[in-house]
């Protein structure tokens, strides 16, 4: 009987299993002997590692991530909170119209960016009819910022949403029959029963924005941002075992 369960579970996971295999462990296992691959590679690579212009980005890069995953929480958990624990009119648009950003290339949220806080962009305009200087940011790390936190927020609704919308009642309703106010209950209740959804949107908005890469491409063109050196890397100076590192 065990086999007769087993054995489909197996069958319909193999082609993802072959997927996932061929397309994740067999290139890290070509990145990792490109860097590490000879005792020179190593060497060649450890060094670039060492540079002030490497080592630059990669600070820029964490600290960025850090901060729009920050803010990807601060502004998304409420929302989530909102969306899976209240029903009413206009939930379902609002719902969809904070989620949609999550399907748009980098590419896309780099030239929203470029329109919102470049040259011709809205605030330059706004503030050149209101003070004769025209503010533009787009270019620079407030810009990156912004394009970050933009792609960010879906992420965090779309993961600690579900969560809330499956989060059981019965502890809420307890609480607040016992006295306790509901910021008391959104405290000590809600936001613990949500903390293993809010570390997974965590960690998903932080991997998404240490790699990502189409936003950068559109609109880094003032600050060192780790993708872009590693494009760079590969395909301007071909220097791969710098580039797998």
């Amino acid at each position: 009987m065990r086999s007769t369960t087993t054995w489909p579970f197996w069958a319909l996971a193999f082609p993802a299993l072959l997927v996932m295999t061929l397309l994740f462990i067999f290139p890290m296992a070509e990145l990792a002997g490109l860097a590490f691959g000879g005792a020179e590679t190593g060497q060649h690579a450890l060094a670039a590692l060492e540079s002030a212009t490497h080592l630059k980005a990669l600070g820029f890069t964490v600290t960025l991530a850090v901060l729009s995953t920050s803010g990807g929480l601060l502004l998304g958990v409420p929302a989530a909170l909102l969306l899976g624990r209240s029903r009413f009119r206009g939930r379902s648009f609002f719902e969809a119209f904070l989620t949609m950003p999550a399907s748009f290339p980098g590419v896309v949220v780099g030239f929203m960016v470029i329109q919102l806080a470049g040259r011709q962009g809205l605030i330059g305009h706004a503030t050149m009819a209101l003070t004769g200087h025209r503010l533009t940011f787009a270019y620079s790390a407030a810009g990156l910022f912004l394009g970050y936190l933009y792609f960010s927020i879906p992420r965090v609704i779309a993961t600690v949403g579900g969560a809330a919308k499956s989060l059981p009642r019965d502890r809420e309703e307890a609480a607040r029959s016992l006295g306790a106010a509901p910021v008391r209950v959104l405290w000590d209740v809600t936001l613990p029963a949500l903390l293993p959804a809010i570390a997974r949107a965590a960690a998903i908005v932080f991997a998404t924005a240490m790699s990502a890469f189409g936003t950068a491409y559109t609109i880094a063109a003032e600050t060192p941002v780790l993708p872009l050196m590693i494009y760079d890397d590969f395909v301007t100076t071909a220097d791969l075992p710098t580039a797998a590192l």
